[in-house]
């Protein structure tokens, strides 16, 4: 039940059977985060191979992003949003709260969800037209470690507001469940990129140190973490993984081509 109870708040994946989740199921589904990037990155690949029979690599992309917003209801997209409209502007913690809590959607919202869809366009375009081979790994990868990501954020910084959905997650988030996160997407980064298992080690590396910047710069602005942060920072790891593949298959390092 900790499982779906995970996919459940993650996805927007229909679950027939659902029951409310108890106190325990709640706080043993952080653990599993990677787990459900593990099921949308297979439901991510089995779209590609059923689109690429009849579609060019550039509209399969498009459509796969697009399937992706809609699998994790545009729950990560909105706290990114929201969270480049906090950014914006010279204002107090409880000013950028307040704005991330409005329903309206400003322009620094608009402009840096532009920008990240596309970024995320041409990279994983770039993974079907040049490292085809790795588009499993790719699609698969990319959700994992940005669950993963998540879950680093919760456990290691502050949460910002005296309540909230992230504050839950925030207390339920211990080292138990961080370290089944972790053992979780390890593995799964490992075994992707087998026999080239250090290119999957320096993208789990890569994406712990983006982490760490945007953790620290999100609790500077904020007076730290909010479940919006959360979704930005999913949002921005997916597109670094998809940037790190592209730039170890691009060069031939650690063996990934």
């Amino acid at each position: 039940m900790a499982l779906l109870a995970a996919i459940r708040f993650l996805t927007s994946i229909p679950l027939p059977w659902w029951r409310e989740a108890s106190r325990e199921e709640f706080v043993r589904s952080v653990g599993y985060y990677p787990v459900v990037g593990f099921l949308i990155g297979l439901i991510l690949f089995g779209l590609s191979w059923l689109l690429a029979l009849f579609l060019p690599s550039a509209i399969v992309s498009v459509l796969l992003i697009v399937a992706l917003v809609v699998i994790s209801g545009a729950l990560h997209l909105d706290g990114f949003v929201d969270t480049c409209d906090g950014i914006g502007g010279h204002k107090t913690p409880e000013e950028r709260w307040q704005v991330m809590h409005d329903s309206r959607v400003g322009g620094f919202g608009i402009i840096g969800a532009c920008c990240l869809l596309l970024v995320k366009y041409i990279a994983l375009n770039s993974v079907l037209e040049h490292f085809e081979p790795l588009l499993m790994m790719t699609l698969i990868l990319m959700p994992v470690v940005s669950r993963w990501a998540m879950v680093y954020a919760i456990f290691v910084y502050p949460y910002a507001r005296p309540s909230g959905l992230g504050k839950e997650r925030k207390q339920a988030t211990d080292w138990p469940r961080f370290i089944e996160a972790t053992i979780i997407a390890l593995v799964i980064a490992l075994v992707l990129a087998w026999p080239a298992w250090s290119a999957g080690l320096a993208i789990m590396a890569g994406i712990w140190v983006v982490v760490i910047a945007m953790g620290a710069y999100f609790k500077r602005k904020f007076s730290g973490l909010t479940g919006d942060t959360y979704g930005a920072i999913n949002e921005v790891t997916e597109v670094c993984v998809l940037i790190l593949i592209c730039l170890l298959a691009h060069n031939q390092w650690l063996g990934l081509a």
